[in-house]
């Protein structure tokens, strides 16, 4: 019958949700540490490029953003205006600036549709597990006529997999919230970059 099939599959089913939940957790937290340590540098060379840019602006001296670190987001991205504004002119100028923001936006975020995929659906692969867990629990209490001990250990087994889903979720969760702020700084801060490259565009052009 097909109801004997599902319980052949929960049989198996428990330890394999358990198993996907391993192997997404491990996978989580690979991508977890790699965007930490991406995300960081990028963050800390743009506070120094905006101190740099800070300082630009109070001393009136926007020449200074010819010499900015050109590995940052920003100087890169003020590098790539420079040039178009010695070739082209100013015409163009927030196309290209809009164009290198949405050029870099996949690589910061990248795997953070992963973590976010993992957040929501973790917890819904550990239910299933304690589906299949519980399935079976009871199949096996009707076979050791009625023995009550035996269902309460395997309800308690049971319930691992959503105890380890949430394990999984919870921490994939806050990593997607926390690098979804980050990136929306840089890529702000990249925008905040090019408004001072078109302002020392037009400052050039009228001589000031």
């Amino acid at each position: 019958m097909l109801t004997d099939k599902f319980f052949t599959i929960a049989q198996i089913g428990h330890d394999a949700t358990l198993w996907i939940l391993i192997i997404l957790s491990i996978f989580s937290l690979a991508f977890i540490i790699e965007r930490w340590v991406t995300l960081n540098k990028l963050s800390n060379q743009s506070k120094n490029v905006n101190k740099r840019i800070g300082q630009a602006l109070l001393t009136n001296d926007l020449s200074d953003i010819e010499t900015l670190n050109k590995d940052s987001l920003e100087g890169e991205a003020i590098a790539c205006g420079l040039a178009h504004i010695k070739n082209h002119g100013s015409a163009g100028l927030p196309e290209i600036f809009e164009t290198y923001t949405l050029n870099k936006k996949p690589f910061l975020e990248k795997y953070l549709n992963f973590l976010a995929t993992v957040g929501s659906n973790a917890p819904f692969i550990g239910l299933l597990g304690t589906v299949f867990g519980i399935m079976d629990a009871f199949k096996e209490m009707a076979v050791s006529q009625g023995d009550a001990s035996a269902v309460m250990i395997g309800i308690s087994k049971a319930l691992i997999a959503t105890a380890f889903g949430l394990v999984v979720a919870i921490p994939a969760v806050v990593a997607y919230n926390h690098f979804q702020r980050k990136v929306k700084t840089l890529l702000q801060s990249v925008r905040s970059a090019g408004n001072i490259c078109m302002s020392y565009s037009k400052n050039r052009s009228t001589g000031a």
